[in-house]
């Protein structure tokens, strides 16, 4: 037989309010939602309502037919389309005999089984405990008594309650955790500030989740000649990355960049994730050029930029100059064969087979080396270290030795031009 673990059952309980928005949109994405979680929704309950009860979220004959399910499938969780505020997630938790989690709950759980590297780690933790800490009240019902005392209530000793210990013990993690995170990103700041000063553009890979970003940067990695090593984790799932991955892409004529792939965005990501997730996210703020990649093939996928855009936004992004890239072009027969179809600051590609791959990366390269300039100088025998950043960082076009030096014609880049001003013999 085959070994094989069984996946989790679980019940999806939706409500659709007169102020829903693409209801059954949102169903499918749980559905997606819970099986990137390694689990299996058998079955799925859900109402209409002006608006959630503020108690229990469902209307009382609803939660009771949910209460009813859970018993005669036996399933272990029950699992919410939207957010539950703490005294829903308490009420519901004492009707219905199965864990209770919500969209936010969901989304961290998945998280937290991706997160890799420390960094990850410590940012899916510090997300969790800032969604628990005000819903610990419906997880004891054993809160002891309190004792008298007068003075400092700091320290309540045996009469504490549960409560108050969990409390204060995730109030001391959580600032444990703040405190390893700046560590992280005062380091993160340095590697950037160094990659800054190398002169190597940066260009930032942005959109909603399993929109293609990964396969994206693979491919164009590929192309560049890097190794298998080089290339980053991809999955046809909803948060296959959750880490930050830059690579080196090599263009001829030393026109190089830095790509930057992280953690897609979805529609209602908890703010928690994004408070958490901010270090990394700002590879995004600090680039040159973002790469917005949406899934093309989604009839969703204006919804999908507009998240995305609403994040850059969070973030102070939303000025860098983009590209909207339109992945999984290959998906839609009506445009497979134009590809690629490009428009002003927006191209439609497929990453998975590789059209329209070069016509993106000229547009990166225009956008990212708009402020170079072609020009004409001879350079002094002794200035053997600026030929040799030449070499490293710009495109020579020509070179020759004359008496005087060394003569090049030369594409470069701002900063080069300033090391070259005193040496120009004709600007193109």
């Amino acid at each position: 037989m085959d070994n094989f673990e069984e996946k989790t059952k679980v019940i999806l309980a939706g409500l659709e309010t007169d102020a829903s928005e693409d209801f059954e949109h949102s169903m499918e994405e749980m559905l997606s939602l819970i099986e990137a979680c390694d689990m299996e929704a058998v079955d799925v309950i859900r109402q209409h309502l002006p608006h959630p009860e503020a108690g229990t979220y469902f209307g009382k004959g609803k939660v009771e037919e949910l209460a009813q399910m859970v018993n005669e499938t036996g399933v272990q969780y029950c699992v919410f389309e939207g957010n539950l505020s703490p005294a829903q997630l308490k009420n519901l938790q004492r009707e219905v005999k199965a864990e209770i989690w919500d969209r936010t709950n969901l989304i961290l759980e998945i998280f937290s089984r991706r997160a890799r590297t420390r960094e990850a780690r410590l940012q899916v933790e510090s997300a969790y405990l800032q969604y628990m800490l005000p819903r610990l009240s419906g997880m004891w019902q054993h809160l002891g008594r309190q004792a008298g005392s007068s003075g400092s209530q700091s320290n309540r000793g045996i009469g504490e309650t549960q409560l108050e210990l969990d409390r204060r013990h995730i109030s001391q993690r959580l600032a444990e955790l703040s405190r390893e995170l700046d560590t992280i990103t005062r380091t993160r700041n340095v590697q950037r500030q160094g990659r800054s000063k190398a002169d190597i553009p940066n260009v930032a890979l942005v959109g909603y989740t399993n929109a293609g970003k990964s396969t994206l940067m693979n491919k164009l990695l590929e192309r560049s000649g890097s190794t298998e090593e080089k290339q980053v984790f991809q999955r046809d799932m909803l948060f296959a990355t959750l880490d930050t991955s830059i690579r080196r892409i090599s263009v001829e004529g030393n026109k190089d960049f830095l790509l930057s792939d992280t953690v897609g965005f979805i529609e209602n990501l908890p703010h928690s994730l994004i408070k958490a997730f901010r270090s990394t996210l700002e590879e995004a703020a600090s680039s040159d050029l973002i790469l917005v990649v949406l899934d093309a093939s989604d009839p969703y996928w204006r919804q999908h930029r507009k998240v995305t855009e609403e994040t850059l936004k969070e973030l102070g992004a939303d000025t860098i100059p983009r590209i909207n890239v339109m992945n999984k072009a290959d998906l839609i027969p009506e445009v497979f064969d134009a590809l690629p179809k490009i428009r002003q600051e927006e191209i439609w590609i497929s990453a998975e087979t590789g059209q329209g791959l070069e016509e993106l990366l000229d547009m990166i390269i225009d956008a990212v080396y708009v402020g170079n300039r072609t020009l004409k100088a001879v350079i002094p025998f002794s200035r053997g270290d600026l030929v040799d950043r030449l070499h490293k960082e710009a495109h020579i076009i020509s070179k020759e030795y004359v008496p005087e030096g060394i003569a090049v014609t030369v594409n470069c880049s701002p900063s080069l031009q300033g090391q070259l001003q005193d040496y120009l013999t004709d600007g193109l």
